[in-house]
């Protein structure tokens, strides 16, 4: 996969502080063979990897004026694939440390919130693979897409009672649900590569990752997408954990130009992404 990120902000402060996720997840199944990046003013940066999630930072500050930032990058992925038939719920005395964290409720994913609703309407099912896709099929029939109906306070209840939403949406309401039934799901950010043109520009996309067999696998609750195309950026318990961008100062944001392309290569093995009913990981 290649890809470009282009923002634009102006600083009307004297200064401004930025946190950006927008560098690739470096893992074993997804490599980052070339990136870039350059801003149009003179800033010092600081780039650094969180230990626990892999998440990429960068930090810096601007002046005032125009900042532009870009970013490109050429990605490989070797993803896990997983007859999802196969794939069960870990019981809690089995999962590792470093899930237990995507169990408990968060600020936007109010799982709390959400057992009597969860437990009537899934607690029903076998554990596995199939319960989740259940929570799939809800979560996609009951929220309607719609861009620019939610804003950063936009939390997993609001969406259950407004039913739209964008993709971020869609992500919380499914993971408060299955953290309701004991099932770990964390929050994830990619691009959108495979949306429909009509939705209008690519641009930064949700999704889940539910643990199961041992594995984070990915679910897309907004069916926007092709999973097959997503290339990690963060990870975490909800947005607060992965947001792409947090500015601290005056700071008035332009939307994100993207641009990414598939690139098919049979010499090593690198296909264009498809849809496939198969479950997909490319968390090591």
């Amino acid at each position: 996969m290649e890809f470009e990120i282009a923002l634009n902000y102006v600083v009307s402060s004297a200064t401004a502080d930025f946190v950006f996720n927008i560098h690739a997840a470096q893992t074993q199944c997804q490599s980052v063979l070339i990136e870039n990046l350059t801003t149009d003013q003179a800033v010092t940066t600081n780039l650094y990897t969180e230990s626990d999630t892999g998440n990429r930072w960068l930090r810096l500050q601007a002046g005032a004026g125009q900042f532009n930032v870009h970013y490109s990058a050429t990605v490989t992925l070797a993803h896990v694939i997983a007859a999802p038939m196969q794939l069960t719920e870990v019981p809690i005395a089995q999962l590792p440390p470093t899930v237990l964290p995507y169990l408990r409720p968060s600020r936007y994913c109010q799982s709390d919130r959400l057992h009597r609703l969860a437990f009537y309407e899934f607690g029903h099912l076998s554990p596995g693979y199939a319960r989740v896709q259940a929570i799939q099929n809800w979560v996609r029939g009951r929220v309607t897409f719609r861009p620019q109906t939610s804003d950063v306070s936009t939390s997993a209840m609001d969406t259950l009672v407004e039913q739209v939403g964008v993709c971020r949406d869609f992500a919380h309401l499914m993971i408060a649900l299955c953290r309701a039934l004991n099932i770990p799901a964390r929050f994830t950010t990619g691009i959108d590569y495979g949306s429909d043109a009509a939705l209008g520009p690519i641009d930064f996309h949700a999704y889940v990752e539910v643990f199961l067999s041992g594995r984070w696998y990915i679910f897309d609750p907004s069916g926007l997408a092709m999973p097959m195309g997503f290339v990690r950026f963060g990870t975490g318990r909800d947005a607060s954990d992965a947001a792409f961008a947090t500015m601290f100062g005056s700071v008035q944001a332009n939307m994100p130009q993207i641009k990414v392309r598939a690139v098919e290569d049979s010499r090593n093995n690198y296909v264009l992404p498809f849809h496939t009913g198969d479950l997909l990981s490319t968390d090591p």
